[in-house]
């Protein structure tokens, strides 16, 4: 007590650093929870199936990407949902948006066509879902489950909901990022996330 009475603003700064710590690990805790919970164990039936886009190269989805649109197409084919939205914009230079070759991937894989919408903005999981929310209100489409990957799930649920989407994870692990090592740098790189789209909404 003597000390700290002497050291105020040591100990300030000490009460500042465990706050942050705390604050940082309870991030890491939600991110993780929310990964290793899928809703659609839970949850029948939902208005559309949104999968946030991943790299594509050249119209050939990513294994990352290939990995959830496989995912879409499961749920697609248990009869959750009867619409399917692919997000995701391109990057310059490209001939096909994320949206588009996700879109062509799931008719090559026997989803009807007309139950696709492909939505080809945004190069950030905010900027597509901010482009697909007003689509789903002008369908009459509230509920969706949101493929992506698991790390993800807290993240783009709050999102989701910050935008009017009635969001319910439902990630794949079948994908690129199989390794411990890389997903342990999944679940940190997201904590981060989640904690700056907490601070900024962004």
């Amino acid at each position: 007590m003597r000390w700290i009475r002497r050291h105020p603003l040591l100990a300030s700064l000490g009460f500042v650093v465990l706050l942050s710590v705390g604050f940082i690990a309870g991030c890491a805790i939600v991110v993780w929870t929310a990964a290793h919970h899928d809703d659609a164990s839970e949850i029948d039936r939902v208005d559309a199936i949104v999968v946030l886009g991943a790299a594509q190269y050249d119209g050939d989805p990513s294994p990352v990407f290939a990995g959830r649109l496989d995912h879409a197409e499961l749920l697609f084919e248990q009869g959750r949902a009867d619409r399917v939205l692919v997000l995701g914009g391109g990057q310059p230079g490209d001939r096909f948006t994320e949206a588009e070759a996700g879109r062509t991937y799931l008719v090559e894989k026997g989803v009807p066509e007309d139950a696709i919408t492909a939505v080809p903005e945004g190069n950030t999981t905010f900027e597509s879902l901010r482009a697909a929310a007003p689509l789903m209100r002008d369908a009459g489409m509230d509920s969706a489950f949101l493929v992506s990957d698991p790390w993800h799930n807290a993240r783009m649920e709050r999102m989701a909901g910050d935008l009017g989407i009635d969001g319910h994870a439902s990630a794949t692990w079948q994908s690129a990022a199989t390794s411990q090592e890389t997903r342990f740098e999944g679940y940190v790189r997201e904590t981060f996330a989640y904690l700056y789209y907490r601070l900024v909404r962004r």
